[in-house]
């Protein structure tokens, strides 16, 4: 899975953990159910906020959940989970953005993609699941042109950006991507009001993600040849931090704009944990449960990978000062496929103290490990006026 939300579980007080999981399995089973068993494969962390907006929303009585049967990635337990509009939304999202990802791999002849008759296979993929977003995303009376249309642009804006050119006019396209699919939680939960500050919220937190996902991907990129944002508009490191920060900051406050019924889980997520992200991705902090670093490697220092294909080098700091360390070199898409379904049947992902991603062939631990008790002193809350989702006691 992909994602630069990816909560350390232990951070999940008060139940929170169980209602993110819910999402997450939701938005797994929704894809499932309108669209076959391969769909599953784009679940996504950031996909499922679309999901908690929407429930952020709704009245508690109005709120959808259906117990799921034993699954490997929970131990074969069985779960509540979301249902109902929200994690349809977040599946059609999903599946548009997963498919701009594939035709990014094609198009950057990435892996096994290099080859034609693989690349052309994958191409059909990609336009299956366009087809699949947009017919979901029709019987939820939401349009996913926007999305498809921002895809197409920022092709052509990448072909014409180099040195000189503002990072922010390559985020655009993924930034009005996000914003739509926000504010469209307040149209399916009845709250017209709140479109405004969550298509704000969804425009900053579509910047975050590109500039996290160029920050982490730009060492690899270099070596492939692959285009990074960074790279080609001569961006520094400390310049993308600091547009980095300005959107975490800016999140807060669209947020406070909204009107929620029970918004703790999304200020979790959008305020908190994207503080974490940025951490992580800038290799400047990390989670102090070790082995529990946001599902990433002992300690926390697992990079995010975002849907796009940019993410992180050191910028030109010595080895050791602040940068991840150095890893192996990504899957492509259908061989990640590959690997994914060879951890299912093994049952590693669920079992497994410690498994290799079969995307990212990052260091992920096994959901079997994921247990309530700690006693590690994660991040404390300094974001907000006020916060009542924690114990920071801000």
């Amino acid at each position: 899975m992909f994602g630069i939300v990816r909560p350390c579980t232990h951070r999940l007080a008060d139940g929170l953990k169980v209602e993110w999981m819910a999402h997450l399995c939701g938005l797994c089973l929704a894809l499932r159910a309108d669209h076959g068993q391969f769909s599953r494969v784009v679940t996504n962390y950031d996909g499922l906020i679309v999901s908690v907006l929407t429930e952020a929303q709704t009245e508690r009585a109005a709120r959808q959940r259906r117990t799921a049967g034993p699954c490997p990635l929970r131990g074969m337990r069985t779960a509540p989970i979301a249902k109902g509009e929200g994690a349809r939304l977040a599946a059609s999202v999903s599946l548009v953005l997963a498919s701009a990802k594939i035709r990014d791999h094609v198009a950057d002849g990435d892996g096994l993609l290099g080859r034609r008759p693989l690349a052309a296979a994958a191409r059909r993929v990609a336009h299956g699941w366009d087809r699949a977003g947009a017919r979901t995303g029709a019987e939820l009376g939401f349009d996913t042109a926007v999305l498809v249309d921002a895809v197409e642009r920022q092709q052509g804006i990448e072909v014409l950006a180099g040195p000189g050119t503002p990072l922010l006019t390559v985020t655009e396209p993924t930034e009005t991507a996000t914003a739509a699919a926000f504010a469209y939680t307040a149209v399916l939960a009845g709250r017209p009001g709140n479109s405004a500050p969550l298509a704000e919220a969804g425009r900053l937190f579509g910047r975050l993600a590109h500039l996290l996902d160029a920050v982490e991907d730009q060492s690899a990129d270099a070596a492939s040849g692959a285009w990074n944002p960074l790279t080609a508009t001569g961006t520094s490191r400390a310049e993308a931090r600091r547009l980095a920060d300005d959107a975490v900051h800016g999140i807060r406050p669209a947020l406070r704009d909204a009107e929620f019924t029970d918004g703790r889980l999304a200020h979790v997520l959008l305020a908190h944990e994207l503080r974490a992200s940025v951490d992580r991705a800038f290799g400047t902090t990390a989670c102090a449960h070790e082995g529990h670093g946001s599902y990433g490697s002992p300690g926390g220092h697992g990079s995010p990978s975002g849907p796009g294909s940019h993410g992180s080098q050191g910028g030109g700091l010595p080895p050791g000062f602040g940068q991840p360390p150095p890893r192996p070199g990504k899957r492509g898409f259908l061989a990640g496929c590959a690997a994914f379904v060879g951890l299912c049947c093994t049952c590693k992902l669920c079992c497994a103290d410690e498994y290799e991603g079969p995307w990212s062939r990052k260091k992920r631990e096994g959901c079997c490990n994921w247990s309530d008790g700690c006693d590690c002193c994660c991040d404390s809350c300094d974001c907000c006026d006020s916060c009542s989702c924690c114990d920071c006691g801000a």
